[in-house]
């Protein structure tokens, strides 16, 4: 039996975290469901931008768009609409069969909205009725300025993933802002039922903190800060408020481990696969790390629900002079800076492309 199906039978979900016209045409991601246990799929602008810089599979899109007078960014949410949507129907049946826990596909709003609450919120609403599918999450980065957008999203009955979560505290919020949401929609009399997941970015540590401690330490601090996670997610998941909230008919928001391919070409290629299984979570991986794992991947223990030797090991890069709040804050502003890099990337390549095909005729 193949890893994949391994973790799948032990209750985590494996989301791929890719996405490109092919994939959709091309089986690849059927495959990839029936050989792998894929059930549910991430995106974000650099995904896209990577996709439409590689191949000519949007080129006609791009065309009839561009004819239509668009803007490159409304050009954008065409192509990933149409992706996600094709995607999301892919996924469908999973859906179905979970009782909408798992079948998801993620698409996010523009990351230059990340500091600014209500236009966060009106995208929200925009991308989640153009979509119009159960089974598609509309991506609102954690931020200071995102979590009462995440909180009014849920209010109006929006599926959210909770992005650029880099520790914790920043878990802890966007969970807070989640409960919030379902809670004011109790009160309403509303239909609490409104999945989410939020997710917590795991390899950007290593690749920060490596250069600042002995080689001993190396790639040991991304996992100790999701085991420090999980046991908080346990801990909320067993505690009055949440019990309060599944009495209503609430379901409980899922805890996501993102940016777990392997930076460190030291490192083993499932780094950050094995040793974050877990019940009741998600695991979304590059396609190389996908196949690594079904490949020659190992499923080990799962991940104790008490954290383990988190503190313990967090514990050491503080002695080494590693400030973990202030490197998780760090990450949270770089993360969302990098994607506005993206964002802005992808807006250069749609104005390329499209000026390359009106050259062309």
């Amino acid at each position: 039996m193949k890893a994949t199906q391994k973790l799948h039978d032990a209750g985590q979900s494996l989301w791929l975290d890719n996405i490109r016209r092919e994939l959709l045409t091309g089986g690849g991601l059927r495959r990839y469901i029936s050989e792998y246990s894929v059930t549910g799929l991430t995106s974000n602008p650099t995904i896209f931008d990577n996709a439409i810089k590689e191949s000519s599979d949007y080129d006609g899109a791009i065309r009839q768009n561009n004819a239509a007078g668009k803007s490159s960014e409304d050009v954008f949410f065409e192509l990933a609409l149409e992706d996600c949507t094709g995607a999301a129907d892919l996924f469908r049946p999973i859906h179905d069969r979970t009782n909408g826990v798992d079948g998801w596909v993620s698409l996010e709003v523009s990351p230059k909205l990340a500091y600014d609450t209500s236009s966060t919120v009106a995208a929200a609403r925009e991308l989640h009725a153009r979509a119009n599918r159960p089974n598609l999450f509309i991506k609102i980065p954690g931020t200071r300025e995102g979590l009462p957008a995440i909180e009014e999203s849920i209010f109006a009955g929006i599926p959210i993933n909770v992005t650029l979560l880099f520790s914790r505290e920043h878990y802890l919020a966007a969970a807070n802002a989640y409960m919030r949401g379902i809670e004011r929609r109790v009160s309403a009399g509303l239909n609490p039922y409104v999945p989410s997941v939020a997710s917590l970015f795991i390899s950007r540590w290593d690749v920060a903190v490596n250069k600042k401690v002995p080689e001993a330490m190396h790639d040991r601090i991304g996992i100790a800060i999701a085991k420090r996670t999980y046991k908080a997610y346990r801990e909320l998941l067993a505690s009055d408020r949440w019990l309060r909230l599944i009495n209503f008919g609430a379901r409980s928001q899922r805890l996501l481990w993102a940016s777990t391919g392997t930076k460190d070409p030291k490192a083993s290629d499932v780094l950050y696969i094995g040793s974050l299984a877990a019940p009741h979570t998600i695991n979304t991986m590059p396609e190389n790390t996908l196949k690594a794992l079904a490949d020659h991947g190992n499923v080990g223990a799962m991940l104790p629900r008490d954290g383990g030797d988190a503190e313990q090991v967090l514990a050491e890069f503080v002695r080494a002079g590693i400030d973990l709040d202030a490197t998780a804050e760090q990450l949270q502003r770089e993360g969302a800076e990098a994607f506005v890099k993206s964002w802005d990337d992808l807006m250069s390549r749609i104005e390329e492309k499209s000026a390359a095909l009106k050259k062309a005729g």
